[in-house]
């Protein structure tokens, strides 16, 4: 997760790099700067009205140039990046939908049911024609869409009894606007009563009444008592303009953020004294003015605060979020990062979207998971304080000057989701080639898999964990302050496992103890040679065997085998094994038996040995003799077997001791020898 988590962070780095890279661009081909203002005079007539547009002033009233320049004055500075994205916005022929409604439960939960935005909705009666045409109405719907105005369609006919009950006896249009300044508060539905139906004097309507919601002050006594009253709120935005009403985005603003933002609008058209104002540290109108308990900030001097909607709610998210707000803030950030493990994941590209989902799952998740003891954290009555201070750190932290790049690049890159997207996309393909490139100077087989290989081994991994129980993996030897095992225990009570086998690793099997057989006293040089001839093709038999299924013994064949003794009985397992180990008539035993009959009468060199195995002379597996020079194992019970029988048996899935059942992979106590054992062999 960390290395995700780093891979995120610079990709987030790279953006904001780019982002200055893109404006030093600009700068050198144009000469200005997205933060430069623009003289409205230099400016047409076409891209004037552009501008009112964007911010929701009217401009229907206004033939001339002039008129509409002053307008855009009193409204507020103009920059190079608002002037940029109202043309772009004006370009964008993108249709907006409208909401066709079903029936009353559908009208109840978007309409009245919203509490925090506001809807217009065409009312069509049953068997008339609807007041605003489908032409007009599209572009009401551009029009108001620019503001966060829901739009919709009520058809009586789906609805007759709604609609008589509601008065809708004719076509008309209805807006709805919280009711009270308190957050979730009552909705009211108003109805459009006027007898032009073009779309500016619709618009005038609808920002008229959002207009009303917003506290406007005329004097300067008025002022100066409202600026020094304290109240619920604590924050408050104040916009000082010498205009009739303020801007259709600083009124849906005011629905947006009802109950954590006071919207204030300061009417200075015909004021006669403003020395309050200097006082107060306001010099020149229109001033946007936020005032926090911090202190006073100016709207409009850092990067990226723009005279629009979307620029002033972005400011307004960050100093006065929601919980709703930082949930999904964490919810791309999430996603983001585990979007990560396509990329960082080598191997088969089925292998990567396999992990790509199983990441996506459980980041999520635990998302989730963890927010809701925070959900239900923040709903105690004694945390207030808590939140209070939580708010002022956002407030101090974002009104600095990095906080407006951050906030000018996530406008940017929001408005560009293509190149969000491929920056994201070469950021990964550059993790890739990383990553491929550390694991091939590691040497790792993985990320040469094809797909089928990978699948071959996930459907084998899911049958061992569907089908095997869990066991420990720990690698012998390791160290344990346990005498007794209690998973043997549990092993020794439980029924006989008949397929199932824990799931092990073997790895554990080249640590375990090897060695030779040696015996004392003098031999010739053929025998010595002889011996270690065969003790080098029991080493290569070992690696041809060990992991080749097909040519493994199950233990039934190798231990289970009966044999026909010299007393003409026919014994098996044990006693066969007693048998064996003089008279066995089977005929590999035998042939081998034979080939190395002098090794018996030799004493054993048991100072070759570990001092923690066994003495003994015969492998239980194979039923034979240790001969002169052969590679010897030992288990952590201290039994001792032919190498390559003992691998043969580990690697077939039976990782026990053949002779006490003891775990192979689990340490046991030393075996101390008292006294040395004779020289002849076991009967």
């Amino acid at each position: 997760m960390w290395v995700k988590l780093c891979c995120l962070l610079l990709y987030f780095l790279a953006l904001f790099v780019l982002a200055r890279v893109f404006e030093a661009v600009a700068w050198y081909e144009s000469g200005f700067l997205a933060t430069q203002l623009v003289d409205p005079v230099a400016l047409s007539f076409r891209k004037l009205r552009t501008i009112l547009e964007c911010r929701g002033l009217g401009h229907s009233g206004l033939p001339e140039k002039k008129d509409v320049r002053e307008l855009v004055e009193k409204s507020g500075d103009l920059m190079e990046g608002e002037l940029y994205s109202a043309l772009k916005e004006e370009e964008a022929s993108e249709s907006v939908s409208s909401t066709n409604f079903s029936g009353e439960m559908h009208f109840y939960e978007l309409v009245e049911d919203t509490k925090d935005g506001i809807w217009l909705v065409q009312v069509i009666a049953n068997g008339r024609s609807p007041l605003v045409g489908k032409v007009h109405w599209e572009k009401m719907v551009k029009k108001v869409s620019r503001f966060g105005i829901r739009t919709g369609t009520f058809n009586c006919s789906s609805d007759p009894r709604y609609c008589k009950r509601r008065g809708w006896l004719k076509s008309t249009l209805i807006m709805s606007v919280p009711q009270t300044s308190t957050s979730k508060g009552k909705v009211m539905l108003k109805e459009y009563s006027g007898h032009r139906i073009e779309v500016e004097h619709i618009f005038k309507w609808i920002t008229a009444h959002a207009a009303s919601r917003i506290k406007t002050i005329y004097s300067s006594e008025h002022l100066k008592e409202e600026w020094n009253k304290s109240d619920q709120y604590r924050v408050k935005i104040y916009l000082f303009a010498n205009l009739d009403q303020p801007p259709a985005f600083f009124s849906a603003l005011s629905v947006k953020f009802t109950g954590r933002v006071e919207f204030i609008f300061v009417n200075v058209e015909n004021w006669d004294n403003k020395s309050y104002m200097a006082e107060i540290g306001i010099y020149k109108t229109p001033s946007y003015i936020l005032r926090t308990p911090e202190g006073i900030y100016r709207y409009g001097n850092n990067t990226g605060e723009f005279i629009s909607l979307r620029a002033m709610d972005s400011f307004l998210r960050s100093l006065q979020p929601e919980v709703n707000d930082l949930f999904v803030l964490s919810l791309v950030l999430v996603n983001l990062m585990a979007w990560m493990d396509l990329f960082i994941t080598q191997g088969a590209t089925i292998k990567r979207f396999v992990v790509l989902i199983s990441t996506l799952g459980t980041y999520n998740s635990l998302l989730i998971i963890s927010w809701l003891p925070v959900l239900g954290f923040l709903q105690l009555p004694y945390l207030d304080s808590f939140y209070e201070y939580s708010l002022k750190l956002f407030r101090y932290s974002n009104t600095t000057t990095l906080a407006s790049w951050v906030r000018a690049d996530w406008m940017f890159y929001s408005s560009h989701p293509a190149l969000f997207l491929s920056t994201y996309l070469g950021h990964g393909l550059l993790i890739d080639y990383f990553e491929k490139k550390r694991r091939r100077n590691n040497n790792t087989d993985e990320v040469n898999a094809n797909n089928l290989e990978w699948l071959s081994s996930l459907w084998d991994w899911y049958t061992s964990y569907l089908f095997h129980p869990i066991a420990s993996f720990q690698h012998f030897p390791f160290d344990s302050d346990w005498d007794e095992d209690p998973d043997l225990f549990l092993e020794r009570l439980a029924f006989p496992d008949l397929w199932l086998h824990p799931l092990i690793p073997t790895d554990y099997i080249k640590n375990l103890p090897m060695w030779r057989f040696q015996c004392l006293g003098a031999h010739s040089d053929e025998e010595m040679l002889e011996s270690f001839a065969d003790s080098e093709s029991d080493s290569d038999s070992e690696n041809k065997e060990v992991f080749s299924s097909d040519r493994e013994v199950s233990e039934d064949d190798e231990l289970g085998t009966c044999h026909r003794c010299s007393d003409g009985e026919q014994r098996c397992g044990a006693e066969a094994r007693s048998c064996a180990s003089h008279y066995c008539r089977h005929e590999p035993c035998e042939r081998k038996a034979r080939s190395y009959s002098s090794a018996g009468d030799l004493e054993p060199d048991w100072s070759a040995w570990p001092s923690d195995m066994l003495h003994c002379t015969e492998c239980v597996v194979c039923l034979e003799n240790f001969a002169k020079g052969c590679l010897l194992m030992g288990l952590p019970c201290g039994h001792v077997f032919h190498q390559n029988c003992i691998v043969k048996w580990l690697a077939g899935g039976r990782h026990c001791c053949p002779v006490c059942r003891w775990a192979s992979y689990k340490k046991k106590q030393p075996y101390t020898h008292p006294q040395p054992l004779s020289s002849e062999p076991p009967s």
